[in-house]
């Protein structure tokens, strides 16, 4: 046996192992709570250790084709600071014009500061670090592959952030790469969106920035340029809540199943990837099973991940039986991450419906109280659900053989993803 064989074992074994074996935390809510009520905005502040600010202007940007060119408009009007995190940042067309802006920026004088995850942005590190250094940014990969970092391979940072002069942020799940900008191979742009914002929070989405640089560099992020007082006369109350793996029982997890079970008329789901763990299933089922209205959209047989998506329909039985109704988009990949609740709550940000977000990343979310934004993303929601196909209980039941043995062996995902 070779040494890449066993090295392949020994992994296997290892997820097989975890799948079985670790520890599920039974999450549930203790009593009934409204989502639009005084209590609940009390309770998410409390439980997630974040607050709600007032007056932010949020503006949401779908697809690439709008979110770049805000961003790349943000960073060359730059005269202070800019603060850049990604998971994903590969090399392209798209990455060149980022690398370019910011290079730019740097040797006017601008403080240019970026987080790239070691994994999610692997091969590109190297590239872009060589050319955004030569420039004057400060540029750090995070969670380098060494082996004393071994024990934390499985956590990365998940978090896509802008923030530029301590006044304008951007967050969402869209990292930088052609993916979401012309697409690769022949396929169409992936469906995605982010948010830019304006107001108090962009302190705190400043603030989550920091945490990794901190993590990277042992530096306390505390220039008068990069946190700025900012009031506003209107606009949205929102907050932003950080998670990370540090502690186990992650806020984005406290968040998203507070809130879907908080409802009362409607949720609505957007995903890229689609592996709720028992006890989120059991959170889905009893809110749909009250009658409150819930869907989810999840890529069709565009998803980059096949193997998720196989495991994830493994388990549409149950959510079917309590009247979830879930759709697949068809036109190609949809990477859009969205939680809309009772036409008041909107949640944009990085996480994902899987235990990988909910346990395994460092994840930043915006959640914000507003029946216009709501009604904003809720449009959004609604066009693409006319470019999905309903998945049925027939079709479901019919699927071929080698989906359903496939799917079985999947089921390991669960816990990893």
């Amino acid at each position: 046996m070779s040494y890449l064989t066993l090295v392949g074992a020994i992994f296997i074994t290892w997820l097989i192992l975890v799948a079985l074996f670790a520890p599920h935390i039974p999450y549930h809510i203790e009593t009934g709570i409204d989502a639009a009520s005084d209590h609940f905005v009390h309770v998410i502040e409390s439980t997630c250790n974040t607050k709600l600010k007032q007056h932010n202007r949020i503006e949401i940007l779908a697809d690439g084709a709008r979110f770049y060119p805000a961003m790349l408009e943000a960073i060359r009007s730059a005269e202070e600071t800019i603060n850049l995190e990604c998971y994903i940042f590969r090399k392209g067309e798209i990455a060149q014009q980022f690398v370019d802006a910011l290079g730019a920026r740097a040797r006017a004088g601008v403080r240019v500061t970026l987080v790239l995850d070691a994994i999610g942005s692997l091969g590109a590190i190297r590239w872009c670090t060589r050319q955004l250094r030569a420039a004057g940014c400060r540029v750090e990969p995070y969670q380098r592959l060494r082996w004393y970092t071994l024990a934390r391979l499985n956590n990365r940072t998940h978090r896509e952030l802008l923030v530029v002069d301590g006044t304008v942020a951007f967050i969402g799940g869209p990292g930088i790469g052609d993916w979401w900008w012309k697409g690769r191979k022949g396929k169409p742009p992936w469906r995605d969106m982010m948010a830019r914002v304006e107001g108090p929070v962009v302190s705190d989405i400043q603030g989550v920035i920091a945490e990794n640089w901190l993590e990277c560099t042992g530096e306390i992020l505390t220039g008068v340029d990069s946190y700025k007082t900012q009031r506003r006369a209107d606009g949205s109350p929102a907050f932003v809540v950080k998670s990370s793996p540090a502690d186990r029982a992650t806020a984005s997890r406290v968040l998203f199943q507070t809130l879907i079970e908080a409802a009362t008329r409607r949720v609505l789901i957007a995903t890229p990837y689609f592996l709720p763990d028992k006890a989120f299933r059991r959170a889905i089922c009893r809110t749909s099973a009250r009658g409150v209205e819930l869907i989810v959209i999840v890529p069709g047989p565009h998803t980059d991940q096949r193997w998720v998506r196989l495991a994830s329909r493994r388990m549409y039985g149950r959510l079917f039986d309590a009247g979830v109704r879930i759709f697949e988009y068809m036109p190609g990949m949809t990477h859009a991450k969205a939680l809309l609740v009772d036409d008041l709550w909107a949640v944009i940000g990085t996480t994902n419906v899987d235990n990988r977000s909910f346990e395994h990343n460092d994840e930043a979310n915006l959640a914000i109280r507003d029946p216009a934004v709501a009604a904003r993303l809720t449009e959004d929601f609604r066009r693409d659900l006319g470019r999905s196909a309903e998945v049925t209980r027939e079709q479901w039941r019919r699927r071929p053989r080698w989906e359903k043995l496939a799917g079985t062996v999947a089921w390991i995902l669960e816990r990893q993803q």
